[in-house]
């Protein structure tokens, strides 16, 4: 078994860990701009409808504000701009999607209630998916976003490297084996 995993990670390229950011950026800004995107192509007054039946106040004011958070802050993500500070209030929204929607739908995100000619038919999602994301913004936050993220473009890494960094390559200290 271990021949078997040694010559796996032989086969697979050497890529900077950091690179492990990319599928994130990718996947959880996506995410969320096609959640933003869905409110606003179903008209935001049936997401302010639905705030409204779950009680929450000012339902036009966070309905929009979701909208808002949610293509704004996938945007920032995809480009990895900014995404300690874009991460909040994405995580206020998941947050409070968790406790006021998905919590008594359980943990798992697909229930198959019936195949029926018509196809499957799937009950309420529970919190699964929303866990899910609020992980990669942590890794993210944690770990950075990694490159081809536009703070490293902009402003260097946080370890204070160039700009030249941008690209997730090793530092010059780092080829010379001197971490």
């Amino acid at each position: 078994m271990n021949t078997l995993i040694a010559r796996c990670i032989r086969l697979a390229p050497a890529i900077p860990a950091s690179w492990y950011a990319i599928p994130l950026r990718l996947i959880i800004g996506l995410g969320f701009i096609h959640h933003g995107y869905a409110k606003l192509a179903r008209g935001p007054e049936s997401f302010v409808n639905i705030l409204s039946a779950l009680g929450m106040f000012d339902p036009v004011l966070l309905a929009w504000a979701t909208i808002i958070i949610e293509l704004a802050g996938g945007l920032a993500v995809i480009a990895g701009l900014f995404i300690p500070l874009a991460s909040v209030p994405m995580i206020v929204v998941l947050l409070v999607a968790i406790f006021t929607v998905h919590l008594p739908n359980g943990f798992s995100s697909i229930k198959l209630q019936s195949v029926t000619a018509a196809g499957a038919q799937f009950g309420q999602p529970g919190y699964e998916t929303d866990l899910l994301y609020l992980a990669g913004i942590l890794a993210l936050i944690l770990g950075g976003s990694g490159p081809l993220a536009l703070d490293r473009y902009l402003f260097g890494s946080r370890q204070g490297g160039s700009k030249g960094e941008y690209l997730g390559l090793p530092s010059q200290l780092e080829t010379r084996g001197q971490k």
